[in-house]
């Protein structure tokens, strides 16, 4: 057996499907990285995966993934550089036939394994026999598998490894599992090890994509794609191709570390329950971070398994709108569109919307330009067929200076998410390893520990109750048309006592935002760890609710991480039902932060902007 290495480097070649062919010849060409690892699996598209195989049986997987491999698998082979990819969506061996297909036309001969058994729509009747309430159409089922299936494929020598459905940051703690030997219960390691994959999941995000001081970040057409240099301790470095644009500092890694991940001190994993508020960032050198201080818990005995249903159809129009008064000219005409369908519903024997949703994008209330986005939502596609039939009049019948109508718009299928947990013992990960035989890694079955998902039942049909959090809000009830407003309204400080003034709070931190499901997650970190005390006493959950009224419709929780100056804030019913099922423009939440940061803070008079 050979002995551990000390370090090893892996690249986040891609961190969606649909992300740049730039990546992994990057990142190959570097010469900086051992592994490649490809995230392509957002939650919903399995859903796109799904309605893919049905129209065609040989598809269903990650389709950009043997485009990549077309350039970069000879070099790779070449290099020794191994490669694990989530490419397989709902058809794993049909991805890794495609790629065996490729690798044949080129001469090559990798050693591909495929990792099977994340798809549980077997196991659907029978969990409805226990009482599941599960929707009718469902579209996919799959469990989210850990790493030991990917360090079971390398160890039996695959130079290519292809999984379905698993974690995204399982595709970095199975390489590290694999390299240093970390057993499945060193669960400081395997948090450390989750940590790492999880910065460099989303690609470019972890090496200054979507950095609140974009300003800052050199080379935008030439992106670095992030790099983690992982000890066997545990910590590790962030970093980026040298020469290569995007950016890599304490901040940049801190946006990505608060990306999406709810509970900081409880980040559920299938193969560790990780707490990332000690963790600690630190320049080190040019381009690089060190990151320390991740600890793990044993995991819970359960899976996340996340189901897609169809639920009706939706209908998204936008139209531009120009000139003196322009928000409310599309406002009107929005409104005007939806009294002209309802009253052509009802003469045609079809129902009412089942919802509807109108964001004024762009210019205020004044002269300048609004883009109109009006979307509804309908059980029966006829109805929304009528609706975007009656959209394009608009640019002759109501509002003058309409323009900017780029054609019908579509009528596409609801799709919606179910999540429920299921015990770990009633799925086992398959791994076809290259010689052709198979193996079935041993899954610890975890412990109970209060493994609450928001919003999912058990697999025994009882409503899982979650964890009672500090610093949580109910909500409250804001309907203010205006979020500043309604900001205004409750939160005023006009107090003579003590002289203040105020400044938007990106002056004082960083943020970024993100979704899971309906729910929206912003992290947000203090530029100086001097001024925490101020936004802890400033952003509490009450304030960011009335802050963000017109979006938040739930609960607002607040979460600390000590270790990196910051606060975690999850936002629940924020996204319309998210993904396909929302009607909002912004679905994922990407630009919560955005609205955040413009929140108003109370400063000393002798304040000085943090933004350098």
């Amino acid at each position: 057996m050979l002995a551990a290495k000390s370090k090893v480097r892996i690249g986040g070649a891609a961190g969606f499907w649909g992300d740049s062919a730039l990546g992994p010849r990057q990142l190959l060409d570097s010469g900086a990285v051992d592994y490649l690892v490809f995230d392509y699996l957002a939650e919903l598209t399995m859903s796109l995966l799904a309605a893919a195989r049905r129209k065609q049986p040989d598809l269903g997987y990650a389709t950009d993934f043997i485009d990549v491999m077309r350039d970069v698998l000879g070099d790779a082979l070449a290099r020794g550089v191994r490669i694990v990819a989530n490419a397989g969506g709902i058809n794993p061996q049909g991805c890794a036939e495609a790629l065996r297909a490729l690798a044949a036309q080129q001469g090559l001969a990798p050693r591909i394994a495929v990792v099977e058994g994340d798809d549980v729509s077997a196991l659907l009747p029978a969990l409805r026999g226990e009482g599941l309430a599960l929707p009718d159409a469902v579209l996919s089922a799959n469990a989210y598998l850990g790493a030991l299936p990917v360090k079971a494929a390398l160890d039996a020598g695959a130079d290519v490894v292809i999984t379905g459905r698993c974690v995204d940051s399982a595709v970095t703690l199975g390489a590290l599992m694999h390299e240093f030997g970390w057993a499945a219960d060193d669960y400081d390691r395997l948090a450390a090890g989750s940590l790492a994959g999880h910065l460099i999941e989303c690609g470019c995000q972890g090496s200054g994509g979507l950095f609140t001081d974009w300003e800052q970040v050199p080379d935008w057409a030439n992106s670095g794609y992030p790099i983690v240099e992982c000890n066997a301790d545990g910590s590790f470095v962030l970093s980026k191709p040298e020469g290569s644009g995007g950016l890599v500092t304490p901040a940049v890694a801190a946006e990505q570390l608060l990306y999406e991940i709810g509970d900081p001190a409880r980040y559920l994993l299938p193969d560790v329950v990780c707490d990332f508020t000690g963790v600690t960032l630190a320049q080190d050198g040019p381009q690089r971070v060190l990151v320390r201080g991740a600890r793990g818990l044993a995991p819970t005995p359960t899976y996340k398994v996340s189901a897609t249903y169809a639920d009706g159809f939706r209908c998204a129009a936008q139209l531009t709108i120009v000139g003196h008064e322009a928000g409310r000219k599309a406002r009107r005409s929005a409104e005007a569109i939806l009294q002209r369908t309802r009253a052509m519903l009802s003469r045609a024997g079809l129902s009412d919307y089942s919802a509807t949703h109108i964001d004024v994008l762009g210019a205020e209330e004044g002269f300048g330009q609004a883009v109109l986005w009006l979307a509804v939502a309908h059980p029966q596609r006829a109805a929304l067929e009528l609706f975007a039939r009656e959209v394009a009049p608009a640019g002759t019948s109501w509002a003058p200076g309409t323009t900017g109508f780029g054609g019908r718009p579509s009528v596409s299928p609801a799709i919606k998410q179910f999540s429920f947990l299921l015990e770990k013992s009633r799925i086992q990960p398959i791994v076809h390893l290259p010689d052709g035989t198979q193996a079935q890694p041993a899954i610890p079955r975890g412990q109970i520990s209060g493994d609450a998902l928001p919003g999912a039942a058990t697999s025994r049909g009882a409503p899982q109750a979650p964890v009672a959090r500090a610093d949580a809000i109910a909500h409250a009830g804001h309907t203010a048309h205006s979020t500043q407003a309604a900001y205004a309204k409750q939160f005023s400080r006009a107090s003579t006592a003590v002289p203040r003034r105020t400044v938007a709070l990106i002056e004082l931190a960083w943020a970024r935002s993100g979704d899971k499901g309906d729910t929206s997650n912003i992290g947000v970190i203090a530029r100086d760890p001097a001024d925490l005390p101020l936004l802890r006493e400033q952003l509490t959950p009450q304030a960011v609710a009335a802050w963000l009224a017109d979006k938040v419709h739930g609960s607002v929780t607040r979460y600390e991480l000590p270790g990196i100056h910051a606060f975690n804030f999850v936002c629940e019913q924020a996204l319309g039902g998210g993904g396909m099922a929302s009607l909002h423009h912004d679905p994922l939440g990407k630009g919560m932060a955005q609205l955040l940061l413009a929140m108003p803070v109370d400063v000393p008079p002798n304040f000085t902007s943090r933004r350098t």
